[in-house]
């Protein structure tokens, strides 16, 4: 099959290398020059394990291939896969502009009958704006359907050759047969339904993690006053099958490019539709503060944070990702430069990023070359981003190096055995029974 993919960013340069594979011909389109210019030259504008060899493969295969040239890429398809981003607005809408401008450009390009499938994540009612663009400005045939996508960052590629499901939203049967024949090879858990509904669904799984998420870390706050622990406590609830064990990892909340935005974004559908959503703005709210949790931990044992060094561990939202939007380490080294902090950080990969991201404060954020270098001189050090870098790192050697022993760990990642036999005050999340906390300073 044809298939042209408009939008190059993760889900669009994921899907479009991942239906090449599948023996597919696909040419992923893009009107950001330097970022074609990069794929074609082999380099990949995203980190995402395994996707720079599957380009390889694909594009020595000649069935991949990118270009700026939108409008041959739209006359060549048999499906157009609309996968460009949806920001939030100010108001936490989300900002449709590129969509339409996506259908328009189709509009004036399409020469035949075509199938434009909308990857992006948008509001329900979209898709049927897509087709009144397209209607106003061609009279050629075209079907418009719903595919979403529920790709995670780090896992995209492994998720998109194994889906849980995959979820069609049309209106003609023609259309959704044609589509489900694309998925066959992915998974027979194919799921049909009407537009709307299909653009809900997304909207609606991402809604009920980030509740799950913030959840158990409310239920984390609480095992911290009452004395219980929060790993047992998720894994005791997580044999329930109606629960499961997914997403029930206590920290400081979640972040990245897909549960803030689609959150804000159902709560203003929702109010769109004059229906108060409160259950989810009680999620939004519960995820803002937990981050607040590492400040109050490191004023616990260190009191007044002015003068103080503090190393940053982890600058993604998560591991394997080089993502940063909305990322926890944002807000907290926000509040401790405010705090009067000396700040050390470092991350693997997204450390770049995270540069652009905070120029305004590189003349006093420290950036290091690795996790040992990170905690050198620090009164203590914050686990915000689980890489087995940070993990699995001897933290006796650590604690050699730092002025003072305390370790903030964000994620639970450490064992009893890991911090035993260091003499490291250490925090972390709803375990109190495991922290060994005093005050320092």
């Amino acid at each position: 099959m044809k298939i042209t993919v408009i939008g190059t960013g993760y889900v669009g340069l994921v899907s479009g290398v991942c239906f090449s594979d599948l023996g597919n011909e696909v040419i992923c389109l893009d009107k950001a020059q330097n970022k074609i210019d990069m794929l074609n030259n082999g380099e990949v504008p995203i980190y995402e394990p395994g996707l720079k060899e599957l380009i390889e493969k694909n594009v020595n295969l000649n069935r991949l291939s990118f270009s700026t040239d939108i409008p041959n890429g739209i006359k060549n398809a048999e499906v157009i896969i609309i996968a460009v981003g949806t920001p939030p607005l100010p108001s936490g809408e989300a900002n449709l502009a590129f969509i339409e401008q996506v259908a328009r450009d189709i509009a004036s390009s399409i020469n035949g009958y075509k199938i434009i499938m909308t990857k992006s994540t948008v509001p329900v009612g979209t898709n049927e704006r897509i087709a009144e663009i397209l209607s106003a400005g061609t009279d050629t045939e075209f079907d418009v359907v719903s595919v979403p996508e529920f790709l995670r960052e780090g896992s995209a590629v492994l998720d998109t050759f194994n889906p849980d499901r995959i979820i069609i939203g049309a209106k003609k049967q023609k259309a959704a047969e044609m589509i489900a024949k694309l998925h066959e090879p992915l998974t027979k858990n194919i799921i049909t339904t009407d537009i709307r509904s299909a653009e809900m669904i997304k909207y609606a799984s991402n809604a009920f993690l980030a509740t799950k998420i913030s959840f158990i870390n409310e239920i984390a706050n609480i095992c911290d006053k009452v004395g219980a622990d929060v790993v047992k406590v998720a894994e005791g609830m997580g044999y329930d099958k109606r629960i499961g064990q997914a997403f029930l990892n206590a920290g400081i909340g979640y972040g990245g490019s897909c549960f803030p935005k689609d959150t804000d974004a159902l709560i203003q559908i929702a109010g769109n539709a004059e229906y108060d959503f409160k259950l989810l703005k009680a999620v939004v709210e519960v995820n803002k503060k937990q981050r607040l949790n590492v400040i109050e931990k490191l004023e616990h044992s260190l009191g007044n944070l002015k003068g103080k060094t503090i190393g940053i561990w982890g600058l993604a939202f998560k591991p394997n990702t080089d993502d940063i939007r909305d990322a926890p380490a944002i807000e907290i080294i926000g509040d401790l430069i405010k705090a009067g902090a000396n700040v050390r950080a470092y991350d693997p990969i997204a450390q770049i990023n995270f540069q652009h991201e905070m120029k305004n404060y590189n003349d006093i954020i420290v950036y290091c070359e690795d996790a040992l270098e990170t905690a050198e001189g620090c009164h203590a050090v914050c686990l915000l981003t689980e890489w087995k870098e940070f993990t699995q790192i001897n933290l006796n050697e650590v604690e050699k190096v730092m002025k003072l022993p305390v370790l903030v760990d964000g994620r639970n990642s450490y064992s009893d055995a890991q911090v035993e036999g260091t003499n490291f005050v250490y925090h972390c999340i709803g375990r109190p029974n495991f922290q060994k906390q005093k005050q320092l300073i």
